[in-house]
């Protein structure tokens, strides 16, 4: 009876083990595995191994470079963004107690769950240069008109914008929720001290919430580095290819080039950035991170 009872949790846990090898232990062995070899689905036998060939085509890859300096702005910029208007909104709704405040807080996170196709066609039309909302209202204002979507130039920031907005709110209600664990009483002796707004923010504020952000961090650099989605719907990895990011160059690999071997070698360097940024951020922020 002893050796079941010590049995029963590790059987409770063992369906969601059998799960996560199944689709994330599993996948990224076989991904590592393609990724040295030039892989042919439709006849196994003629799949063989290549070695670093795959490797070397990428870094020699001017496309493939193209996409991850655009991922890496990509991420730069929208973690930046959404991480600082993300905290400014919440230290604003936090302190407003009225039903108006419920509100905002719903109307914030409403983008997060509508799906991004949708928000996709909405926004493409809306920065259409000819007939788009936006144009017409700088054009109101007397401003100079934009590309937008369609201009090399343009087009990156516009699909940052777009990312943005739809994440913002989700993360302010993260760290709204962390503003109201933090003790009234700690403002109170601050404020006893002649602490000022900034002071206060600098040394208590961003101090007691610090392993929401923490979090935050690490989820918005994975999801960052994984985009696909927005630049799929609005840009299709344009124009010239400003927009291009590693998942939609890996996408383009599998289902326009049909090459899997490659495919898997792209995948695998994600694999590798990705891993590396979250050892990083645990290794410089973590010790940084005050739990209360």
């Amino acid at each position: 009876m002893r050796f079941l009872e010590k049995l029963k949790p590790y059987l409770l846990l063992l369906p969601a083990f059998l799960g996560i090898g199944a689709f994330t232990i599993y996948p990224v062995i076989r991904l590592v595995t393609w990724s040295v070899y030039k892989v042919n689905q439709l006849n196994p036998s003629k799949t063989r191994f290549v070695g670093f060939d795959n490797f070397t085509y990428l870094f020699n890859n001017q496309g493939f470079m193209k996409a991850l300096k655009n991922t890496g702005v990509y991420s730069l910029w929208t973690i930046m963004i959404i991480m600082a208007v993300a905290i400014i909104l919440a230290v604003w709704l936090a302190k407003q107690q009225d039903k108006m405040s419920k509100f905002t807080q719903a109307a914030a996170f409403t983008p997060h769950i509508i799906s991004m196709v949708s928000i996709g066609m909405v926004f493409a039309q809306m920065m259409n240069p000819t007939f788009g909302l936006f144009n017409n209202i700088l054009a109101g204002l007397n401003l100079p008109t934009l590309q937008w979507l369609q201009s090399s130039d343009t087009a990156m920031g516009s699909v940052i914008f777009v990312s943005s907005w739809k994440s913002i709110g989700y993360y302010s209600l993260i760290i709204i929720g962390a503003l109201q664990s933090i003790s009234p009483s700690i403002y109170e002796a601050a404020a006893l001290d002649n602490s000022g707004s900034l002071r206060t923010m600098s040394k208590i504020t961003i101090p007691m919430i610090s392993p929401q952000l923490f979090f935050t961090l690490i989820v918005m650099t994975i999801g960052s580095f994984k985009v696909f989605d927005t630049i799929r719907i609005l840009t299709d990895g344009g124009p010239n290819n400003a927009t291009t990011s590693i998942v939609y160059y890996i996408y383009k690999q599998v289902f326009w080039e049909g090459n899997i071997g490659r495919a898997s070698a792209s995948g695998t360097v994600l694999l590798v950035i990705v891993g590396t940024m979250t050892v990083i951020y645990f290794r410089l922020l973590s010790k940084k991170v005050h739990y209360q």
